[in-house]
C-alpha cells in the first residue's frame, strides 16, 4: 500500500518544492518548472510521450502569436500615436490625467499583451504627471492595475485567459468565446476604475523617481565610483589630506585595490594608483568634484570617473527582452560602446550603487545614466530599454499600421463569429504581420516571451502528473473537507480567494495551470457546471494587486515609480478583497451555479 502511494507523495513533495522555489527566486520560474519535469521523467511518473504531448496544447501557440501581434502594433507606431493623442486630450488636470490614462490602458490591454502596453505608456505617464504638477508614483500603479483589468475583457487580453481556456478544453469543457467573459469583466473593470479614481491619490505616495531623488537641489545623497589614475597628485596622500574624510561632504565608504577590499577605510588610509573608490555624498559635491575641481587638485590629473563626463542625467528601465539582463555590468562595456555612464541602479526598494561591475541587471531595474541625448538614445534602443524621462523616438513603420490593425481586428471579429478557432486566426495574423514587414523576423522572435512559454509547458506537464497520480482528486477532497456544508457560492468564493492569494506570491500562469483542474474537480464533485469555477480562476489569476511580484506589469512599475512593497499592499489588498465580493456577485449571474 505504501509503495503504491509513493508516486503521489513524490509529486506532492515536488509541488511543494516548486512553490517554495518560485517564492525564493533562486532560479527563474521556467528553470524551476524544467527541473520538476526532469524529475518526473527520471522517476518515470511521466513518460517522454506524455511530456511532449503538452506541445499539442493550443494555448501557448496562441499566446506566442499574440506577443507577435502586440509587437507589430508597437512597431508600426499605433500605441505611440495613441499615447500622443492621450497627452493632447487630458490637459494638465490630475483627475483627467488619471482617468484618461486608465481608460486608454484598459482599452488597449483588452486586445494586446499588457506588459508592452505598460512599457510604452510608462514614459507617457511620467510626462503627464510632470504636466499636471504631480508625481509619477500617483499614476504608475493605476496604469498597471488598469492594464490588468483591461486584460480580463477579452480572451486575447492576457495570456492567463488563453491558458485557462486551453486547460479547460483539455478537461472537456466547451471553448470560451472571444467576448464571452466581457460582460462580467466590465463590472470588474468598472469597480476597479472607480476605486482607483477615489482612493489612488490618498493611498499612493508622492514619491520622486530616481533622477529626481538625485537632483542636486534636493540635497539627497548617493554613491558613485571613482578611480585614482596613475598620474594623480593624491597618490600617497591620506584620505584626510585629500579632503575625503567627510569634511568636504564626500565620504569614502570602500576602497578596492587589486584583490584587496577596504570596507571601512580610516582617515589615515593612503591612496594608491589604480584605487577604485566608492564615495557617498550629495550630488552637488560629486558634480563639483568631477566638473569644477572642487577639491584642491585639477580634474584632468586627479580623480577620473569610471564613467564618462557628459551633459545630462536620464533614467532607463530594463525591458523584458533586454540584452543587458542577467549579465554582469562589467561584461557590457557600456562606456566603450556607447560613451555613457551608469551612475546608479534602482531595484525594488533599494538603490544599488557602488561596485556596479558585479551587478547583474534584471527586468524592471531602473538605471540612472549619464551621457548626451544621442548616446543615451542609442544605448536604450540597442539594449531594448525604455527611457523614462521622455517618450522615446523610434523609426516606426507607420505605413504598415493599417495592416497590423486589420490583422488584430480580424482575430477578434472572426473568433467572435467562430469562423475558426482562435489559435488558427492568431497564427495567420502573426504570419501576416511578419510577411508584410510590419516587423522583422528577428523582432518577431524577440517579441515572444520564451520564458513564459517554457514555464507554461512545464506546468502543463506537472498538471498531467498531478492528475495521473491522483493528487488533484486528493486536493479536491481536502478542499471540500475544509469548507463542509458550504453553499456553492461560498465554495466559488473560496476558489477565487485561493487563486488570488497564490497569484500574489507565484507566477499567475503557473497558478492558472495548477488551480484550473482543481476548480473543475471541485465543481464536478458538487455536481455543478464547472464553467463558473473556471472563470473564477481565470479572473483571480489575473487580478494581482497586493504585491509587485504577482504580475509582470506590477514589477515593471515597481522600479519605475520608486515604490515600496508596502505601497502595493496599502492600495492592493482592499482592491483584492473588493474583487472577491464582485466575483461572488457577478460570476454566478453570468454563469449560473446549476447542476449538470
Amino acid at each position: 500500500m505504501f509503495w503504491d502511494s509513493l508516486p503521489l507523495l513524490f509529486v506532492a513533495a515536488l509541488l511543494v518544492w516548486l512553490l517554495v522555489s518560485f517564492v525564493r527566486e533562486k532560479w527563474s520560474p521556467d528553470v524551476v518548472a524544467a527541473i520538476a519535469v526532469a524529475a518526473l521523467l527520471v522517476t518515470q511518473i511521466l513518460s517522454p510521450g506524455e511530456v511532449l504531448g503538452v506541445l499539442s496544447n493550443s494555448a501557448p501557440v496562441t499566446i506566442a502569436c499574440m506577443f507577435v501581434l502586440s509587437a507589430a502594433l508597437e512597431r508600426t507606431g499605433c500605441i505611440d500615436a495613441l499615447g500622443n493623442w492621450l497627452g493632447n486630450l487630458v490637459g494638465d488636470s490630475p483627475v483627467r490625467v488619471l482617468a484618461g490614462l486608465m481608460i486608454t490602458a484598459l482599452v488597449i490591454s483588452a486586445f494586446l499583451n499588457n506588459t508592452p502596453v505598460v512599457a510604452i505608456l510608462t514614459p507617457v505617464a511620467i510626462a503627464l504627471a510632470k504636466r499636471a504638477h504631480s508625481s509619477p508614483s500617483k499614476l504608475l500603479i493605476p496604469l498597471s492595475y488598469a492594464t490588468v483589468l483591461g486584460g480580463m475583457l477579452t480572451m486575447i487580453g492576457t495570456s492567463t485567459n488563453i491558458l485557462v481556456d486551453g486547460v479547460a478544453r483539455k478537461a472537456g469543457l466547451e471553448p470560451f468565446g472571444m467576448f464571452e467573459i466581457t460582460p462580467a469583466a466590465l463590472v470588474f473593470a468598472g469597480v476597479g476604475f472607480v476605486y482607483l479614481m477615489l482612493f489612488s491619490n490618498r493611498l499612493l505616495p508622492d514619491r520622486d523617481t530616481l533622477s529626481k531623488q538625485l537632483r542636486p537641489d534636493l540635497g539627497r545623497t548617493f554613491m558613485t565610483e571613482l578611480l585614482v589614475p596613475h598620474d594623480s597628485p593624491v597618490i600617497g596622500k591620506t584620505l584626510h589630506e585629500a579632503n575625503l574624510n567627510g569634511g568636504s561632504g564626500l565620504q569614502v565608504l570602500k576602497i578596492f585595490r587589486e584583490e584587496q577590499e577596504f570596507t571601512e577605510p580610516a582617515h589615515d588610509t593612503l591612496l594608491a594608483a589604480g584605487d577604485q573608490l566608492v564615495l557617498h555624498g550629495q550630488v552637488k559635491d560629486v558634480v563639483e568634484l568631477r566638473e569644477s575641481g572642487h577639491l584642491s587638485f585639477n580634474r584632468s590629473d586627479a580623480f577620473e570617473t569610471i564613467s564618462s563626463h557628459d551633459v545630462i542625467l536620464a533614467e532607463a528601465i530594463v525591458g523584458r527582452n533586454s540584452r543587458y539582463s542577467h549579465r554582469p555590468m562589467r561584461d557590457l562595456d557600456l562606456t566603450a560602446r556607447y560613451g555613457i555612464a551608469v551612475l546608479a541602479v534602482h531595484r525594488q526598494d533599494e538603490n544599488i550603487q557602488g561596485n556596479l561591475d558585479d551587478l547583474h541587471l534584471q527586468f524592471g531595474d531602473v538605471m540612472l545614466v549619464e551621457g548626451t541625448p544621442a548616446q543615451i538614445k542609442r544605448f536604450a534602443e540597442n539594449g531594448e530599454l525604455i527611457s523614462l524621462n521622455t517618450v522615446q523616438e523610434r523609426a516606426y513603420r507607420r505605413d504598415k499600421a493599417p495592416i497590423a490593425i486589420i490583422a488584430t481586428l480580424a482575430v477578434m471579429l472572426l473568433a467572435a463569429f467562430e469562423l475558426m478557432p482562435i489559435e488558427g486566426l492568431a497564427l495567420i495574423a502573426a504570419v501576416t504581420v511578419v510577411a508584410t514587414r510590419c516587423l522583422e523576423v528577428d523582432d518577431a522572435y524577440k517579441a515572444v516571451d520564451w520564458k513564459i512559454l517554457s514555464l507554461i509547458f512545464g506546468m502543463l506537464a506537472i498538471s498531467i502528473a498531478m492528475d495521473k497520480v491522483g493528487l488533484i482528486d486528493l486536493i479536491v477532497e481536502r478542499s471540500m473537507a475544509a469548507v463542509p456544508n458550504a453553499s456553492p457560492l461560498m465554495i466559488l468564493g473560496f476558489v477565487y480567494l485561493l487563486t488570488t492569494v497564490l497569484t500574489e506570491i507565484l507566477s499567475n500562469n503557473a497558478v492558472a495551470v495548477l488551480i484550473t483542474p482543481v476548480a473543475i474537480g471541485i465543481a464536478q464533485s458538487l455536481g455543478l457546471d464547472p464553467r463558473p469555477f473556471v472563470v473564477a480562476v481565470m479572473f483571480a489569476a489575473s487580478v494581482s494587486f497586493a504585491t509587485p511580484i504577482g504580475y509582470q506589469t506590477n514589477t515593471f512599475v515597481y522600479n519605475a515609480g520608486g515604490y515600496r512593497f508596502s505601497d502595493f499592499m496599502r492600495i492592493g489588498i482592499p482592491l483584492n478583497i473588493l474583487m472577491v465580493f464582485v466575483a461572488m456577485l457577478v460570476i454566478p449571474r453570468v454563469w449560473p451555479l446549476v447542476a449538470l
